[in-house]
């Protein structure tokens, strides 16, 4: 019956990819030491604890591997990373109704930043590598800079597709996306609007693409359809080190955003001018401004995704993909990743009722739960189960329609064992006296102003979520403990966890971004076959993401662009060789 869905079913026992990476001590005599404007500790990009000396993003870091129970776990976690999810086959069964993958590392090519697939005009979700995520949102409040028409932050997304919409399903459903009519179109920067030019002072050109995204509403298979609504693409991120960013205390947060509104404009929606200090009220029991309300209703500060939507990596971009990526529930969330609206149009169509009433009615079929002995009961059934999207609107009664949750606590344990525990690769070639010169000028430009070099962990009191802390307990585990953590790290992300605005054209949705951390990113090609960089892969190399930066005069990094531009080739390069050995 399902024969046509071109989905691999694997078994724990397949090959998993090789953690090890080549090490970096055969090559780097003075790994370790104090070279030239670096000190020893600089080495260390994910402090002590978090930092592999092997050239990869699979490795564990130190803590994990010194655990016998934990390397155990993570071990297990790259299974759930790495291989596919099933409609109803062990080990990993669950997946759908609608999915945007149906495995996470589809989008995370070796653990990596995601990539263009070549700077394709479609959007082909199942190649490899291929980390495109859809934003379809509302437009307000529009307004123009240098010519160029931009959004205003709080651009809501639209409420026909989820969040991140999905492009896939079981059949007969229909996608809530018609992926086939997806088109991306790469344009080209004739100028830039700031004023740079094309060419540097030496005669060596660069030249910038970005990516136009266009939706047919003849795509979208929901009642209603979508209105007024605009497209983004956003790449998926690197998942090392995140751990390490869940330890950063929010005071050294906070103090970070103070220092920086002495002289930029900080994001209204993240940041109270008036009394300099987050937006929003803490005291409320609902997500606002910077707060995060957390599952069992603890506030704290948003911190993960481009946006800084996330506040916890128990509750951040990968505790929630391995959910609403493939549509897997588990204790916590037992209801699923779709929209009312999806759900409706599955119910009035008529390809998708005649064959759940031919091919459901046997108990041992897959759409069993949607079959009635009608066709109105099935278009009944097909509606109310699509639509339990939340646990107020009968996520349970899903999970036991289906005999589920799909994922088991233990399963989720070990997956954020591997997530919190992904070790930063160790920073290369520091002794290179052209690599120091690229540190030494990356500082003076100013660009270290919002790459802040390091920071010191916390005590890592992280946040749990139930799923865990229930799993720990039954298992004679303290919750606050169970899992990796990074107390009192120095280490060398090269953010400032702040967000800024750059106003290129095709922006991010909202026009706020928080500044990407930079360690390891220099590996990308080596390691994933890409040197995609910025939210949608549209630079191909350091020169271009950097020269972004300057595309308008109120890009918040305009000056240091500009810095860039004027520097001799041999000052230039020296950056970028710096870009890639942190």
């Amino acid at each position: 019956m399902l024969g046509a869905i071109a989905i691999s079913s694997c078994s724990d026992a397949d090959n998993i990819t090789e953690v090890n990476g080549e090490s970096l001590l055969e090559e780097q005599s003075n790994f370790g030491k104090a070279v030239g404007n670096f000190t020893a500790e600089e080495w260390y990009s994910g402090g002590e604890l978090g930092t592999t000396t092997k050239r990869s993003f699979s490795t564990p870091t130190t803590n994990v591997a010194a655990d016998a129970a934990m390397q155990a776990s993570f071990d297990k976690g790259i299974t759930f990373f790495e291989k596919s999810y099933t409609l109803n086959e062990e080990p990993r069964k669950g997946l759908g109704p609608a999915w945007v993958r149906n495995s996470c590392i589809k989008c995370h090519p070796n653990y990596g930043h995601g990539n263009s697939v070549n700077h394709s005009s479609k959007y082909q979700a199942g190649v490899e590598g291929n980390g495109y995520l859809l934003v379809v949102y509302h437009p307000v409040e529009e307004f123009t800079s240098d010519g160029v028409r931009y959004t205003k932050e709080n651009s809501g997304y639209i409420a026909e597709v989820t969040g991140m919409p999905q492009t896939q399903a079981m059949y007969p459903f229909k996608a809530p996306i018609d992926e086939s009519q997806i088109s991306i179109d790469w344009k080209t920067v004739d100028k830039m609007p700031s004023g740079l030019p094309m060419q540097f002072a030496d005669g060596e050109t660069y030249s910038l693409i970005y990516p136009d995204v266009n939706i047919p509403i003849t795509a979208f298979n929901t009642n209603p359809l979508p209105t007024d609504y605009e497209v983004r693409l956003e790449s998926t991120i690197g998942l090392y080190g995140t751990g390490l960013l869940d330890a950063i205390t929010e005071e050294d947060m906070l103090a970070q955003w103070q220092q920086e509104a002495k002289f930029v404009d900080m994001n209204p929606g993240m940041w109270n001018k008036e009394q300099n200090t987050w937006a929003g009220d803490k005291s409320l029991d609902k997500t606002n401004g910077a707060w995060y309300r957390l599952a069992d209703g603890t506030m704290k500060i948003k911190r993960f995704t481009y946006a800084m939507t996330r506040a916890s990596l128990q509750d951040g971009a990968g505790a929630n993909a391995i959910w609403n990526i493939t549509n897997v529930t588990r204790s916590d969330r037992k209801y699923l990743y779709t929209t009312p609206a999806w759900a409706k149009a599955m119910s009035e169509n008529e390809e998708v009722i005649d064959y759940i009433s031919a091919n459901g009615k046997e108990t041992s079929s897959i759409l069993h739960p949607y079959w009635a002995d009608s066709k109105e009961g099935i278009a009944a059934k097909v509606n109310e189960l699509l639509s339990m999207n939340t646990a107020a609107k009968g996520g349970d009664n899903y999970t036991k329609a289906f005999g589920q949750p799909e994922m088991s606590n233990k399963d989720y344990y070990d997956f954020m064992v591997w997530h919190r525990g992904l070790a930063v690769p160790a920073a290369r070639d520091l002794d290179n006296p052209k690599v120091q010169q690229g540190k030494k000028v990356f500082n003076e430009i100013g660009c270290a102003q919002c790459h802040r070099p390091s920071w010191k962990t916390g005590e890592d009191k992280y946040w749990v979520d139930d799923a865990i802390k229930e799993y720990c307990k039954e298992s004679g585990k303290d919750p606050n403990t169970c899992l990796p953590k990074f107390a009192n790290q120095t280490i060398w992300p090269y953010t400032d966890m702040v967000q800024h605005r750059l106003f290129m054209i095709n922006d991010i949705r909202t026009g706020w971004c928080r500044t990407t951390p930079l360690w390891g990113r220099g590996l990308s090609y080596r390691l994933t076959g890409s040197a995609d960089r910025l939210h949608d892969c549209r630079a191909r190399n350091e020169i271009e993401a950097i020269m972004w930066h300057g595309y308008s005069k109120d890009s918040q990094a305009y000056n240091a662009t500009e810095k860039f531009f004027n520097l001799s080739k041999e000052d230039r390069d020296a950056v970028v060789k710096f870009l890639q050995s942190i």
